[in-house]
């Protein structure tokens, strides 16, 4: 109700805002990750839009050794450098993170993949490492043509957990609806072994593919 009455009047648009990638670092790290991670037999993992490393933070709780390559904006992976270990890293680009990790047994991407300007060009970019399993989540998928849209939402809903400041403001960044049907066909060498509505965000799905 609160927000309906006093929605902020400050916009901030896009993935790049430095503020919008404070907010997500500093939740990221004061965040305590509680659910466990389904990594049966899975030692590398390339992150596709993982932030600042939440996932990780989730996985390492059952899988300690975990190796975890995070492919993030420009400005992200300035930010988050500081959180890097010999077991977490953060790349611009796919085939740096590919490099560091060797093989990858999963490639792995929550809500990231509708923000890219060219995100067929991406899937077929992450097909090319050749992970075993491909596992995506909160994918907004359209039944027919693809379609852009703006998004606008809360920079205090933007990273996990509470907010850490009393003053809001609103984020826009433009997303796709993709076209079904080029998704999947973007999956080259590539089978769907699991897909469905994902829980997490209304309107999207899931995916898992496994290679072969």
């Amino acid at each position: 109700m609160r927000r309906r009455l006093f929605r902020p009047r400050e916009v901030i648009e896009g993935y790049e805002n430095v503020e919008l990638v404070e907010t997500i670092y500093r939740k990221t790290v004061a965040f305590q990750a509680e659910a466990n991670w389904p990594l049966e037999n899975v030692e590398s993992v390339l992150d596709f839009g993982g932030g600042a490393g939440i996932h990780y933070k989730a996985a390492r709780r059952q899988s300690p050794d975990v190796r975890w390559a995070v492919v993030e904006t420009p400005a992200m992976v300035r930010r988050a450098k500081d959180l890097a270990t010999d077991r977490l890293m953060f790349f611009e680009r796919i085939e740096q993170a590919a490099d560091w990790l060797g093989s990858v047994d999963l490639v792995h991407s929550n809500g990231a993949i509708q923000y890219v300007p060219k995100a067929l060009e991406t899937i077929r970019a992450l097909c090319s490492v050749r992970p075993a399993t491909i596992a995506w989540h909160r994918v907004p998928i359209s039944d027919g043509e693809p379609r852009r849209e703006v998004q606008t939402s809360y920079l205090s809903d933007n990273g996990p957990g509470m907010s850490l400041t009393s003053i809001d403001k609103l984020v826009k960044y433009e997303r796709t609806w993709l076209s079904e049907q080029a998704f999947v066909q973007a999956h080259e060498g590539y089978r769907i072994a699991e897909r469905g509505p994902d829980p997490a965000e209304r309107g999207t799905q899931q995916f898992r593919f496994v290679h072969g």
